[in-house]
């Protein structure tokens, strides 16, 4: 038994606006099967995609803290040329340039129009081949720990674990890889960007549910009500969902 990650969750005052930049900013297709707006490759809505981790614009009537998202995209580039290209169309699109203690690295830090942090990497040999989105990064205190418990929690390969940073990817060697970075503090605000999980079909929901808490996860209260998905937080309190199956 094990999940899988299907999407990444960003809440929004205006869903569509944001999940529009998000399709342009990674060449895909905006969708609006519900309420949320989805954000998935071209050529038609599919749901899982069976590679990419997608993304899913959700409404909310809160506007974003000036804290940093403890969790962000880094999006690819395959040269220089087209890292400054990607930049100035992100900037033309909405980005604005941030600053979140990044000093002089080759990477450039931006955010989207609602002011969630993302960074477009300089091309890296490692991300040659995720597509649009490098990697899925979350800010953590330990690491080591969390690499133990998303571990456990899916499916993915772990690749690299030391005390600062661990990698993880799916075992099929596709898509963007999962990373966490140690961070000086603690989280102090509900995240504005999160996972969302989902079982494999034949794989029941509920006991997923029971093994995620037995390995640490703990039930969060957002006021979902009776909701399909079953809302959890890792041991350092990032919040994600675990989806049911269509």
């Amino acid at each position: 038994m094990a999940l899988r990650p299907v999407q990444v969750n960003i809440k929004a005052l205006d869903h569509a606006a944001v999940g529009r930049f998000w399709a342009e900013a990674l060449g895909w297709s905006a969708y609006s099967p519900g309420v949320t707006t989805y954000v998935g490759p071209g050529g038609g809505l599919v749901w899982p995609d069976p590679v990419a981790v997608c993304v899913d614009v959700v409404p909310v009537p809160e506007p974003k803290t000036t804290t940093k998202n403890r969790v962000h995209l880094d999006l690819a580039t395959t040269s220089a040329a087209h890292q400054a290209e990607l930049v100035a169309r992100l900037k033309a699109l909405g980005a604005t340039p941030v600053h979140v203690g990044q000093g002089n690295v080759p990477w450039t830090v931006l955010a989207d129009p609602e002011g969630n942090e993302f960074c477009v990497l300089e091309p890296r040999e490692i991300y040659r081949d995720t597509g649009p989105i490098a990697a899925v990064v979350v800010d953590c205190t330990d690491p080591r720990a969390m690499a133990r418990f998303w571990g456990e929690a899916m499916d993915w390969t772990l690749h690299e674990v030391t005390d600062d940073h661990a990698v993880l990817r799916s075992a099929k060697g596709v898509g963007p890889y999962l990373e966490f970075l140690r961070t000086l503090g603690v989280k102090t605000v509900p995240d504005r960007v999160h996972l969302d999980l989902l079982p494999y079909p034949g794989d029941d929901k509920a006991a997923e549910v029971a093994r995620l808490r037995a390995l640490g996860a703990t039930d969060l209260d957002l006021g979902q009500d009776d909701v399909p998905w079953t809302c959890l937080a890792d041991p350092e309190g990032h919040e994600f969902c675990v989806l049911a199956l269509p």
